[in-house]
């Protein structure tokens, strides 16, 4: 292996591990410490690899970590950086036999007291506002914690080989550094600085570092208002469609009103996940859809996401990816339960499901296994992989997917929307033109969204500066489309587009543009 490739893994374990397949690092820990993170960053570089795409890929990749742990040293102002050192749903997927999972998440379960004093540790910088927003997530790391309820088969006996045994050391140290860290974090969201904004500059060099291109902010932006307009007229076309006559915002709370009881909500996921994979197939757009997609309810530590994709990572035996679906906790009130439940209405769950499974991540997935180049296989860029699966709710809009129901074209601007307002929050809150009130009363009134869901997006903000990827991802794919069909002419399919994208991986999106070549035959 590459030292200069193993390097920068060491700077990314949680996503090397499950991501990517790479189960050496299964029960280890990232070292988050000042002292660690100095010594990670010192191995970054060496000698040039002989590959020059692979060269400017890798590159990328060391200057993102430069910039995020060395000059911005988010693993002192970001808890979600530990929350990843301690995620044990990474095992829960079947990439190896149970055992063998079993006994790496009871080995990563030791080691939670650890993570936390790195934790402690490093965060000195976390704002009043971010340690608030991410104290859930905290919480919610207890449920993977083996406790009497999921043990009602054992016997009366402590066996220290057991990894679900909830009466020994490992799970009653566990229990306490959970404890200690949802404290640590309770104390940063009343002491904390109630300032959010990393500031312009310092969200510019994210950015920047992390895709290898300028991050205009001004640009972005105003891009993002032109883009915010595009779609509010495909949303009014969609629902002029459906009802002719109303108001859009009447016809979207009735149609996100329309969705399955909790329970069966991952039967409808699975019968569109069918559908979505089926209809990619006939068209042909893409030369890898092979593979098995499971569609399950998802593990407790990941219930705060209401749907997520974790595929067979390229380095593992090919086993089923996991297309997880989060129904409402029965202990909601109805009104919590209703709220969660519109994300999964027939207007939206068909958009998701685009985005999650095909053409989205799992498609993505099935290509990246196919790809030769290490760093290709292994490095993988957010803005492109966001960007794909976003591309695709839309491309399957274009290739006529449902085109009878109004309700997908509803859904995918819908969907669009809320990844744009997150786009235009992010710059406004890290550059201090937005409170997290702004940018609420921005996802409800560009979005569409409740007050409680707009609020938690607006969170999620101010700890998730990128969130805005999903779009720029976008928009680089759709211009590199528009420079093929220009440059092609009659050559151009969207097959062979899909294919030279596809065959890079997921690149940082400054190595998009170049890669169009003038004959598509080069």
């Amino acid at each position: 292996m590459d030292e200069r490739l193993r390097a920068v893994w060491d700077l990314n374990v949680a996503m090397t591990r499950e991501g990517v397949g790479r189960h050496e690092y299964d029960g280890h820990l990232q070292d988050l410490t000042p002292a660690g993170v100095s010594a990670a960053l010192a191995r970054l570089g060496g000698p040039a690899l002989a590959d020059s795409h692979d060269e400017q890929h890798l590159l990328v990749f060391e200057e993102s970590a430069r910039v995020r742990f060395g000059q911005l040293e988010m693993h002192r102002r970001n808890p979600l950086v530990h929350l990843d050192n301690l995620d044990l749903a990474c095992y829960d997927r079947e990439y190896a036999p149970a055992a063998e999972r079993d006994a790496a998440r009871r080995n990563h379960l030791a080691k939670w007291p650890a993570a936390v004093d790195m934790a402690v540790e490093s965060l000195d910088q976390v704002p009043a506002p971010v340690a608030k927003a991410l104290l859930p997530a905290f919480a919610g790391l207890a449920k993977a914690i083996p406790d009497s309820d999921d043990h009602n088969n054992h016997n009366d006996h402590n066996d220290p080989n057991d990894p679900n045994d909830p009466n020994d050391a490992v799970v009653a140290n566990a229990r306490a550094a959970q404890a200690r860290i949802v404290a640590y974090l309770e104390q940063l969201a009343l002491t904390g600085s109630p300032e959010t904004s990393i500031g312009a500059p310092a969200l510019a060099a994210l950015m920047t570092a992390d895709e290898g291109v300028n991050a205009d902010l001004a640009e972005l932006a105003e891009r993002a208002e032109r883009e915010r307009d595009r779609l509010q007229a495909m949303l009014e076309d969609g629902c002029q469609r459906w009802a002719g006559g109303r108001t859009s915002d009447e016809v979207v709370v009735e149609l996100l009103a329309d969705h399955p009881v909790a329970n069966d909500v991952v039967a409808a996921a699975r019968a569109d996940t069918e559908e979505t994979i089926a209809f990619c197939r006939e068209r042909g757009w893409l030369r890898y859809l092979d593979g098995v997609c499971e569609v399950a309810v998802a593990p407790p530590s990941r219930r705060w996401a209401t749907a997520m994709l974790a595929w067979a990572g390229p380095y593992e035996i090919d086993a089923p990816s996991r297309y997880d679906i989060t129904p409402p906790e029965a202990s909601w009130s109805e009104a919590e339960q209703a709220e969660w439940l519109t994300m999964f209405s027939a207007t939206a769950l068909p958009v998701v499901t685009a985005h999650e499974v095909a053409p989205g991540h799992f498609a993505h997935g099935r290509a990246i296994r196919h790809v030769s180049s290490e760093v290709r296989r292994s490095l993988h860029g957010n803005g492109f992989a966001e960007g794909w699966a976003h591309y695709g709710e839309e491309l399957m809009l274009e290739e006529g997917f449902r085109a009878g129901d109004p309700r997908f074209q509803i859904g995918v601007a819908l969907e669009a929307l809320v990844r744009v307002t997150r786009l235009a929050c992010a710059i406004g809150l890290h550059t201090g033109a937005m409170t997290v009130e702004d940018a609420t009363a921005r996802f409800c009134a560009d979005a569409y969204m409740p007050d409680a869901a707009a609020r938690a997006e607006a969170n999620r903000g101010t700890f998730d500066p990128t969130y805005g990827i999903y779009t720029w991802g976008k928009w680089v794919i759709n211009d590199a489309r528009e420079k093929a069909r220009e440059a092609w002419g009659s050559a151009f399919s969207l097959r062979r587009f899909h294919d030279l994208l596809l065959d890079m991986g997921s690149p940082p999106l400054g190595l998009v543009p170049g890669a169009i070549p003038a004959n598509p035959a080069s």
